[in-house]
């Protein structure tokens, strides 16, 4: 009876039998190896009838998002991943079916001007934009062909533009300016309507286009109304409003950035998120320093709360004094702070200090708590009061809907696991690398990434692979109840459509705190002009302000 042959032995014959195969391709390896194309970014919007009429169509504003697609791609596979982006962030979308369409509401089936088939690569060639500029949207298929028909059953009539000021409008070069704040009184217009000149019906195949429409109710002095007034409303410039464009990005730097306006900031996203709270109501929250986790989240779980009333939050000393006072933002501030403190330490998050990831906890699923710490970060920064800062960068990209995933080993706190990764990452020969994964191959097997590799530069594809898989795929049901939670008050969305402005209230972020930044928490409070104190103290504020520059160093 032969013995059974030893592991090494083994390895020495695959060894041998996979040169033996390579000894029959033509030419060195991987020469006639197909390059792999790299995705590029482009935007893709939603189409949906004017309000007005029902049958123009224009772009919903506020659900443009960015889509990496192949340049080949084809109009038929472009339109469905484009509809698969759109479900995966609109939950309310339509069955469909769906069109593609260009900007100008025409279908996407040949590139514009020729007789080729659609490819994204050659559209892009022909328009001379960017990628990073293109924007494509998708409309349902029975607004589409409701738009066409009319077209063409109203090409043959004659259509005039007319205006119920044309009296003005032939005073001047200019558009009629019509701002919602005026500083001067509105004109009536239906003096000038029955003024002679005017029809007073509209024929048919007409299109009025009427000033007053959008416009404010006009005032009830008509004394005030002066030839001034009437200047700044012939010649004031001409203002457009266009809908939402994306701006140019560098997509070898920010390829997987989602697309942003520049003129945005922080305050500025935060305060039209803030815009459904209505602060004559209230939700109120009784907390006790000694316990903020639990009166939190009795708060948050009571049948008369509502994140879209203001908060109330009254403290509780360890003896059970109530705190009386009104609540004019302080103590809110204070109990978010301690909140976002409290949440970092609970069972549902996982990794180092400052790179925390979601991981499923059984009780925690039962008590839904993913869906009400996503519901608590929301409100936190929605309310006014800080982010997490300690969630992983991957987990913020991931729920932003930007494909990067870049975490490093040591976001791993299993000691086990951190160390069979860094013995793959560290194998030095293909043999080597081998070994490590059949040592491994369970913890391989598990995640899926046991495969047989070719070459030793794998390594960092399959350690790559089980970082995915070990943050985002195994927790992948938690996570989506926590999205859940961050939806509420439209903060999802916003991280969506702003991932580098909102990311660092999520992310821990390192910032040297200067001398500016420690003067500008103090507001003194100064003594009248001119008397004796103020000289004193405008000297005290410049010895406070060397002192901060010394601190600073």
């Amino acid at each position: 009876e032969q013995p059974c042959p030893s592991y090494k032995q083994f390895m020495e014959y695959r060894s041998s039998k996979s040169k033996e195969r390579q000894s029959f391709n033509f030419g060195p390896k991987g020469r006639f190896k197909p390059k792999e194309r790299k995705h590029v970014q482009i935007n893709v919007g939603l189409m949906v009838p004017h309000e007005t009429d029902g049958i123009d169509l224009k772009p919903l504003r506020g659900k443009t998002l960015p889509l990496f697609a192949d340049p080949e791609v084809a109009a038929p596979d472009l339109l469905k991943q484009a509809v698969q982006k759109m479900r995966t962030f609109n939950k309310d979308m339509h069955e469909g079916p769906y069109v593609l369409l260009y900007p100008d509401c025409s279908e996407v089936v040949n590139v514009p001007g020729s007789e080729r088939p659609f490819k994204l690569a050659e559209y892009k060639k022909e328009i001379g934009k960017a990628y990073s500029r293109i924007t494509f949207f998708i409309c349902l298929e029975k607004h589409y062909k409701r738009v066409d028909d009319t077209s063409d059953s109203d090409s043959d009539s004659e259509i005039v533009i007319t205006t119920r000021s044309t009296a003005e409008f032939n005073r001047a070069d200019t558009l009629v300016f019509e701002p919602q704040n005026r500083s001067t009184p509105k004109l009536k217009l239906e003096d000038e309507r029955d003024a002679p000149g005017h029809s007073s019906t509209i024929q048919p195949g007409q299109i009025v286009i009427s000033d007053a429409e959008d416009l404010d109710p006009p005032e009830k002095n008509p004394e005030k109304t002066s030839c001034y007034s009437k200047y700044t409303d012939l010649y004031s410039p001409n203002v457009e409003q266009e809908d939402e464009e994306p701006v140019a990005v560098n997509v070898k730097n920010f390829q997987h950035t989602a697309m942003e306006e520049t003129d945005i900031t922080l305050p500025d996203i935060i305060a039209n998120l803030s815009l459904p709270i209505d602060h004559k109501r209230v939700s109120r929250f009784n907390i006790s320093r000694a316990n903020v986790w639990d009166g939190a989240v009795r708060g948050f779980k009571r049948t008369t709360y509502s994140e879209t009333c203001d908060m109330l939050v009254r403290f509780t000393d360890d003896t059970g004094v109530l705190e009386e006072g009104i609540d004019t933002g302080g103590p809110r501030r204070e109990f978010l702070t301690l909140l976002m403190k409290h949440l970092k330490d609970r069972p549902i998050f996982d990794g180092p200090e400052g790179h925390r990831f979601l991981v499923y906890n059984a009780n925690a699923v039962r008590e839904d708590e993913y869906y009400l710490a996503g519901k608590m970060i929301a409100v936190s920064v929605v309310h006014g009061g800080p982010g997490p800062h300690f969630l992983s960068k991957d987990l913020v990209h991931y729920l932003a809907g930007q494909p990067s995933f870049k975490a490093p080993i040591n976001l791993i706190t299993d000691e086990e696991i951190g160390k069979a990764l860094q013995e793959i990452e560290n194998a030095a020969s293909l043999d080597a690398l081998h070994e490590c994964m059949m040592r491994h191959s369970t913890m391989l097997q598990t995640a899926g990434c046991l495969r047989h590799v070719a070459t030793v530069e794998e390594k960092r594809e399959i350690v790559s692979d089980y970082l995915q898989w070990y943050v985002i795929e195994r927790n992948s049901s938690v996570i989506d109840r926590f999205r859940e939670g961050l939806s509420t008050l439209e903060f999802l969305t916003a991280l969506q459509q702003h991932p580098t402005l909102l990311a660092p209230a999520l992310c821990h972020s390192e910032k040297q705190l200067t001398a500016f930044d420690l003067k500008i928490l103090f507001k003194p409070g100064l003594s009248p002009s001119g008397s004796n104190r103020r000289l004193k103290e405008s000297q005290t504020m410049g010895y406070w302000a060397d002192y901060l520059l010394d601190c600073e160093g």
